[in-house]
């Protein structure tokens, strides 16, 4: 059976010439798929077009390599930041082994860093020397509401480094014996902690430290940090350090356990700067090279 246009029929019936001729050849053309014409409107060049998207150019490519990259270097930080904590968390638990006594050779102490040690042997007052200002470390974190500053008046102060000549040996070695605050800084002030008697008592081996960025040079018998190089030429000790315990703390005298593991720990924001810079050029990728919108 023939099909009967019904339409065209229509136009050139009741319509005038002209205008039924101008419609019935719009209804003779191919109809423009969907996609293409509105890329057409978008005003997308015929080069970097296909029939329903955009054909990315190498140079648009070339500059999905940025947000790739920061991206990987996200995932690289967080990986780095398990690592770290992993890695303060086995100095911590080193610390809290149970001591071990002060080995032969005081060379075998460069490896021994954390690791608690049993030291024995008499303190050298006249040669004590200052570090700081600290605040007040409790339980491996710096505080201002212990009672101790209630008692002793103040929420900033110095950590004591006493040389301490080791019991049947020649060495010395410098000991933090802990904080002080500032307004019992001189040793006439605690004159009860100043122990003559020989002494045993539990050390953290502690290393020494590089002169911190920006940080101004040393001066008289105050250090801003662990300087062994100098401490040593001061007070006559062998280049060793350790942090007395917390017992050993004596009434009038500075407070041991003033030990905190100390190893830079900044991957959390190097995360966010990474995962940022690749989320923010990502998008701008997206609108400049897949949509063509202005920024």
């Amino acid at each position: 059976m023939q099909k009967i246009s019904v339409f065209p029929q229509f136009c050139r019936i009741f319509l005038p010439k002209e205008h039924s001729r101008s419609i019935l050849c719009s209804l003779k053309k191919p109809k423009t798929p969907l996609g293409w014409s509105v890329i057409q409107r978008r005003g997308f060049s015929g080069q970097n077009l296909e029939r329903r998207g955009v054909q990315v150019t190498p140079w648009g490519w070339i500059l999905l390599v940025i947000p790739a990259t920061t991206f990987g270097l996200g995932c690289w930080q967080v990986q780095r930041k398990r690592w770290k904590e992993n890695l303060i968390a086995d100095l911590e638990q080193k610390a809290k082994q149970p001591p071990a006594e002060l080995p032969e050779n005081l060379e075998d102490l460069g490896k021994m860093e954390y690791r608690p040690v049993i030291l024995r042997g008499h303190f050298l007052h006249d040669r004590e020397i200052y570090m700081g200002p600290r605040s007040f470390i409790q339980h491996g974190d710096a505080t201002s509401r212990s009672g101790v500053f209630s008692k002793q008046g103040n929420t900033t102060g110095y950590l004591v480094i006493t040389p301490l000549k080791l019991e049947g040996r020649e060495e010395i070695i410098l000991v933090n014996r802990g904080w002080v605050p500032r307004n019992l800084l001189k040793p006439s002030t605690r004159q009860d902690g100043q122990i003559t008697k020989p002494v045993e008592l539990v050390g953290i081996v502690r290393l020494g430290e590089n002169r911190p960025q920006f940080s101004p040079e040393s001066k008289g018998d105050h250090f801003l940090y662990r300087d062994l190089s100098k401490m040593c030429s001061i007070t006559g000790a062998d280049p060793y350090f350790v942090d007395a315990d917390e017992a050993s703390s004596v009434p009038g005298g500075p407070i041991g356990g003033q030990t905190r593991v100390t190893i830079r720990n900044e991957h959390l924001s190097y995360i966010v700067t990474w995962f940022s810079l690749s989320a923010a050029t990502g998008i701008i990728w997206y609108r400049q090279i897949l949509r063509r919108k202005a920024l």
